[in-house]
């Protein structure tokens, strides 16, 4: 029996509906301290003065950080380096302190943490501590902030634009001078705030006799908050210890690094305690916000809705600083915006703008879905201005499956393909004549119908170091297989679908295979579950081992 796409009960789930999971908010240690972050209620000001001296004072409370206190010390936020196949031609990110010294540039930024005997006196002190703001007029807006006299965020920078990519392939000239219509439409793709069920939470604990820092983060990708914990806090590597627990959804904000993740290790190695902060739900809504991209789309069309090339103008809003996965999803938007379809001639042009906003970074498809919905949506319109069906105009520009491998003018090749092939599958399975009549011929007195239409094209598993993964399998001498795994899941439900692979590769039953993942101690390599990688990337691993 194959157990490879049969539906089985999920491993994960009795101790996690049964209320047995343990995440970084179940656990607990002796003699551990608590931490709350005051946070900025400007989104744009000078610090004059950070006074604490009635926080420290206050009764329960161990200890209060400032800027001040580790400028110099520690450095900053990290973010990824656009380079190779994702190189762009400009990028420059603005220090991200992870405490506010100088200024403050958005609302929620940290300023201050304190750390207590309790969670309530460390919220208590929070509150006594006072800050000398000297608002500054915020910049908000990211296509006025991208102008010559817009007022600067990072004075240092000289500019708020901060990425730059201009792509082109093709005669674009001779497409809309050729063109028997254009279509021209302006796409706002909105912020949005990832909510999962359990927000970030980091508890870390340094034993001194092993001079060992171990950390429970809440994090997709453990073996990443170690490298950077290694390099931020100057220790050895066999010193930090990472591990992610049971962790409860993540929806992309669990990729990063935040100033917390490194406050709160650091302040474990300095007090010698364990030290514990788990994030309120309105500092996650203030933390990490996906989206946020404007598109100005043309599209050259002859009269029967084949599209000779297309203009587009990207405006992403970065925020006020640069996160890990901050420079992805504007990247990913120029890469995919000509989803499945041929357009011989492209210009597209992104220009990331800082302001005084939450940073953004990678949620839900990273790009994708900014780009599915300004390039369908023009579809749509190619269909209404022509008077044609949007189905045909969308079939008379699919890539053909005689064209594969393809090399998109993007930059991107697509392996193989056959999109009428599935577009037709829906359209029968829909009834789609039947629907379209029905729309064209309904009273004024009866529900409004429409058919939708969209394509969408994504690559999983993304590329470079995101491609590669190890995996190791082992065989206990009571028969019991135990899986290794980079993996780091987060309710993807990795440790059922590693033992199907396994089970099916050496003839066992899925229930002797233990998948092991999440912890840097056991397996020393992973990058983790991002880029719908899980099952792709490392179930390939698993599968290649055994």
């Amino acid at each position: 029996m194959s157990y490879v796409g049969q539906s089985i009960k999920r491993f994960e789930d009795p101790r996690l509906v049964t209320g047995h999971g343990a995440f970084v908010g179940d656990l607990t240690l002796p003699d551990i301290l608590h931490a709350a972050v005051l946070r900025s209620q400007h989104a744009h000001a000078r610090l004059r003065g950070v006074e604490v001296s009635a926080a420290r004072a206050l009764p329960g409370v161990v200890a209060v950080l400032t800027g001040a206190d580790i400028a110099g010390v520690l450095a900053g936020i990290p973010t990824r380096a656009m380079t190779g196949e994702r190189a762009v031609d400009a990028l420059q990110a603005p220090e991200y302190p992870l405490l506010a010294h100088d200024k403050v540039c958005y609302v929620g930024q940290p300023i201050a943490v304190v750390v207590a005997q309790d969670l309530y006196v460390a919220r208590d002190a929070v509150e006594l501590i006072t800050v000398d703001y000297e608002p500054l007029v915020p910049v908000l807006d990211p296509d006025a902030a991208a102008r010559d006299d817009a007022p600067v965020i990072h004075e240092a920078m000289g500019t708020n634009v901060a990425m730059r990519l201009h792509q082109r392939a093709g005669d674009l000239e001779g497409a809309f001078a050729q063109a028997d219509h254009v279509v021209r439409q302006r796409y706002v793709v909105q912020r949005v705030v990832p909510a999962p069920l359990e927000t970030r939470g980091v508890l870390a604990q340094y034993q001194p006799q092993e001079d060992l820092l171990t950390v429970w983060n809440a994090t997709q990708a453990p073996h990443r908050v170690k490298h950077f914990l290694v390099h931020l806090l100057q220790r050895p590597e066999q010193t930090v210890r990472v591990v992610a627990p049971d962790v409860g959804g993540s929806f992309g904000v669990k990729d990063c690094l935040f100033p917390e993740d490194v406050l709160i290790p650091y302040l474990a190695l300095r007090l010698r305690r364990p030290v514990k902060w788990i994030e309120e739900r309105r500092e996650n809504m203030l933390a990490y916000h996906g989206r946020g991209h404007s598109l100005d789309i043309e599209a050259a069309v002859r009269r029967d809705g084949a599209l000779l090339g297309i203009r587009v103008y990207v405006v992403a809003d970065i925020g006020a600083y640069f996160l890990l996965t901050t420079p992805s999803a504007p990247f990913n938007v120029c890469r995919r915006i000509i989803g499945p379809y041929h357009i011989p001639a492209i210009s597209i042009e992104l220009v990331g703008v800082l302001t005084n906003k939450t940073s953004t970074g990678a949620y839900r498809g990273t790009g994708s879905p900014e780009a599915a919905f300004g390039i369908e949506r023009t579809m749509d319109l190619i269909a209404h201005d022509l008077e044609l069906d949007p189905a045909e105009v969308r079939r008379r520009n699919f890539i053909p499956p005689d064209a594969f491998p393809y090399q998109a003018a993007t930059g991107l090749t697509y392996d193989s393909g056959n999109y009428v092939q599935g577009m037709e599958r829906a359209l029968e399975l829909l009834d789609y004549p039947h629907w379209r009549a029905r729309a064209r011929q309904q009273k004024p007195d009866e529900p409004l119908i429409g058919i939708g239409l969209a394509t969408f094209l994504k690559s999983s598993g993304a590329a470079g170091d995101h491609r590669v993964e190890s995996a190791e399998v082992t065989i206990t001498p009571s028969g019991d297989i135990i899986v290794y795994t980079g993996i780091s899941p987060h309710g993807q439900g990795s440790e059922t679908s590693f033992a199907q692979i396994v089970a099916d590769e050496m003839g066992v039953y899925p229930a002797q295979v233990r998948v092991r993942h999440s912890d840097t101690a056991l397996f020393p390599f992973g990058e983790g579950t991002s880029a719908s990688r899980g099952l792709i990337v490392g179930g390939s691993a698993v599968y290649a081992v055994v």
